[in-house]
C-alpha cells in the first residue's frame, strides 16, 4: 500500500471520532515515527510504498486510535517543555498546564537568585510519574540536587529512563507520600501535582484519559479531596528551609479550598490561574508560623 492510499484509509477510519485537525496531526506523528519522513516531505513521497512489516505496526496503530487510546501511548513518547519523555500506561501522560507550573518554579529560582552567587538548591517533586518536572527542572537549573518520590515502582522505572534520556541526575525513591512521617533532609523547594480529580468530576474527564491512563495518579474521594495537599503540606512544614517554598498544581474547582488549607497551616499562598483562565496553580512560602 501507498502513503497516499493508506492516508485515505486513515482519514475514512478516523473520521467519525476525531476533528480532521486531529486526524490529521496523528497521521503525521505516525508516519515520522514508523518511516521516518517529516509532514514536509510527505508531499514529496505519496506514492513511497509501505513495506508488510511498517503497514502492520500502523494499522495497530490505527486500530489502537479506533478505541480512542491516547497517541501518546501508542507512540510510547511525547514531548513536555520541549524535552523528551518516554510514558507508558502505567504513567500520566504530561499536561501542558504542568510546564506552567514549571515555569513559575523556574522563575522562583531566578528572583532568589537575582543579584546574588547562585547557591546549590535542593529540590522535592512528590509525585513524579514520567519525571517530568524533575527532569526540566534539572535541565535549565545548573546548581541543583533533586530529589523526586512516586508511589509506583513502574512510574519509577520510566522516570529513570527518562532522566538518561535527557542526561540528567535526579534521586528518585518509591514511596507512599501519605505514609511518610519524615523526609530524607530540607529541601528548598517542594514541587507536587499530586491526584486531585474527584470522583464526582469522572463525567467531564474524556474516555480516553479515563480508560487508559492510571487511576492511581488522578482520583480521590469526593469527601477528602485535600487529601494529598495536606499531607504533603505537613511535610513541607517540617521540611522546607526557613522561607522555603511549596508549589502545587491543584484542582482548578478548589483553589479557594486550597489556599485557605495552606494559609490555615501558617503558608502565605498566592494562587495563580493556568493560560485557560483555571485556578491551576498555588506558590506557599514558609513562615515563622506554620504549624502541623
Amino acid at each position: 500500500m501507498k502513503i497516499k492510499e493508506f492516508r485515505n484509509h486513515f482519514n475514512k477510519e478516523l473520521s467519525a471520532i476525531f476533528p480532521q485537525t486531529e486526524i490529521d496531526s496523528f497521521f503525521f506523528l505516525l508516519i515520522e515515527k514508523e518511516l521516518g519522513l517529516q509532514r514536509i516531505d510527505l508531499a514529496l513521497n505519496t506514492q513511497t510504498s509501505i513495506s508488510d512489516e511498517k503497514f502492520k505496526h500502523l494499522f495497530n496503530a490505527l486500530s489502537r486510535l479506533k478505541l480512542q487510546e491516547p497517541i501518546q501511548y501508542i507512540l510510547g513518547e511525547t514531548e513536555f517543555y520541549g524535552l523528551p519523555f518516554m510514558v507508558t500506561k502505567n504513567t500520566l501522560i504530561p499536561r501542558p498546564e504542568t510546564e506552567e507550573l514549571v515555569d513559575w518554579v523556574l522563575e522562583e529560582v531566578a528572583k532568589q537568585q537575582s543579584g546574588k552567587v547562585a547557591k546549590s538548591l535542593s529540590i522535592l517533586e512528590i509525585g513524579t510519574g514520567t519525571g517530568c518536572i524533575p527532569i526540566s527542572l534539572a535541565k535549565n537549573l545548573p546548581n541543583v540536587t533533586i530529589t523526586a518520590i512516586d508511589i509506583s515502582s513502574e512510574a519509577i522505572k520510566i522516570a529513570i529512563q527518562n532522566a538518561d534520556l535527557n542526561n540528567v541526575q535526579i534521586d528518585f525513591i518509591e514511596q507512599d507520600i501519605l505514609t511518610t512521617k519524615e523526609l530524607p533532609q530540607q529541601f528548598d523547594i517542594i514541587v507536587s501535582n499530586p491526584p486531585y480529580v474527584r470522583e464526582l468530576e469522572k463525567a467531564e474527564i474524556q474516555p480516553n484519559v479515563l480508560e487508559n491512563e492510571p487511576h492511581l495518579a488522578l482520583f480521590v474521594e469526593d469527601n477528602n479531596p485535600l487529601l494529598f495537599y495536606k499531607k504533603i503540606a505537613e511535610l513541607a512544614i517540617n521540611h522546607l528551609i526557613k522561607k522555603g517554598v511549596l508549589f502545587f498544581e491543584i484542582n482548578q474547582y478548589l483553589g479557594k479550598e486550597t489556599v485557605e488549607m495552606l494559609t490555615e497551616k501558617g503558608f502565605i499562598t498566592e494562587l495563580k490561574k493556568d493560560v485557560f483562565g483555571n485556578n491551576r496553580m498555588t506558590k506557599s512560602t514558609k513562615t515563622d508560623f506554620n504549624k502541623g
